[in-house]
């Protein structure tokens, strides 16, 4: 187990061209798993392979246990990698291949017979060894190529979006492994995905990024539930969160957002008092499962009626979409809840859990705890549309 510290790490491909990475910072404990996050093209497997010493750096520092590795060659590091195209060799057997890397190393043949009986073990593909990979599942080839890794046994695992190219039912099976083995080793782990559902099931930390910048580090819970910005908060949730255009009002001291379903209105109390607020224009935010069927048990939250316009029954919940100020809003409700198109239900809010973002820069209001970062606004004209 090792820490790794990423301090102002910059990269670019020449004079003149912008920046791929810029000014990273991040640093996460021994034995923690932490995923990097973002679109394709944001600069996370970028990153990756700058940690694990495939691309140099042109600036700043990489440290594992507080030493400096940026100058080093990819072999001196100590570090494994597991890659989206499994690149395995195709000629050697599955015993061959997970004991390639030890060979190289020069390790006894006693030593390198009993690491591999280790991981095909803890694999679970013993029964494998004679294969070749073309004789392989994906997922029984993804095995194979994490098992090379382990077979090292370093300081950190790198994972380059491993389950991109499996189906959806062997991703969740894959995900789920990935995690029980990181609970038996303990080994630090960096993993590359553009999957937010990977990132919040799999992660101890995680790192939101875009256009080379990390928008965001933190717990899958701070990432979710105090999103810094506009861009994260929609990258993060599926269903993903609603956004409202919509202009504030001061009453009595007191901000509000007016919500309009076309059918009534409601008056949404905010906590926050800043001044100037009601000048700006804003997007309001909202998880679905924050927009609840009105009860009893809720009475005294703010409520509204509106019209369905479409369902989507999953199974586990009903989602439920309807109209608010002109703009679409998914709500998620209880999976025994049915109501039909065109049927009005009286829908609760909580006012204590809406977020407010600027409309011009991207950035969280109201709320001084949470970080800010660069301007985002190229990311809001697609909300106002919505």
């Amino acid at each position: 187990m090792a820490t790794l510290e990423l301090r102002n790490v910059n990269k670019t491909y020449g004079s003149g061209l912008p920046d791929t990475l810029k000014n990273i910072e991040l640093k996460i404990d021994s034995g923690e798993f932490l995923i990097l996050v973002g679109p394709s093209g944001c600069g996370k497997s970028t990153l990756m392979n700058c940690i694990a010493g495939l691309e140099n750096i042109s600036g700043g520092a990489i440290l594992v246990d507080e030493a400096d590795i940026s100058g080093m060659s990819p072999k001196d590091r100590d570090i494994a990698m597991v890659f989206q195209s499994y690149a395995l060799y195709p000629t050697m057997t599955v015993r061959e291949n997970i004991a390639f890397g030890l060979k190289i190393r020069k390790m006894p043949a006693a030593a390198i017979e009993e690491e591999v009986a280790r991981v095909a073990k803890l694999l679970q593909i013993e029964h494998l060894l004679a294969r070749k990979p073309g004789q392989l599942s994906g997922g029984q080839q993804q095995r194979v190529a994490m098992g090379r890794a382990l077979a090292r046994r370093p300081k950190i695992y790198l994972f380059d979006e491993p389950l991109s190219n499996l189906d959806a039912k062997l991703r969740v099976e894959m995900r789920t492994e990935i995690k029980l083995m990181h609970q038996r080793l303990k080994t630090t782990t960096v993993y590359v995905t553009h999957d937010q559902i990977e990132a919040m099931t799999l992660g101890d930390k995680v790192a939101v990024m875009k256009d080379g910048l990390i928008q965001q580090f933190g717990t899958p819970a701070q990432i979710y539930n105090d999103p810094a910005n506009l861009f994260v908060a929609s990258f993060i949730g599926s269903p993903p969160m609603n956004f409202i255009p919509l202009r504030l009002q001061r009453q009595e001291g007191r901000l509000l957002a007016l919500l309009d379903s076309g059918q009534a209105r409601c008056e949404l109390p905010l906590g926050i008092s800043e001044a100037g607020l009601e000048e700006r224009e804003v997007i309001l935010g909202m998880r679905p499962e924050q927009i609840m069927l009105a009860s009893a048990e809720l009475n005294g939250l703010p409520t509204i009626r509106a019209e369905v316009q479409v369902t989507e029954p999953t199974g586990p919940d009903t989602l439920v979409f309807v109209t608010l100020n002109g703009t679409k809003v998914c709500c998620r409700l209880a999976p025994d809840i049915a109501p039909q198109v065109g049927e009005t239900l009286t829908l609760q809010f909580d006012p204590a859990k809406v977020l407010l973002f600027d409309a011009k820069s991207g950035e969280r209001l109201g709320v001084a705890a949470v970080p800010k970062v660069s301007a985002l606004a190229d990311n809001v004209a697609q909300f106002k549309g919505r």
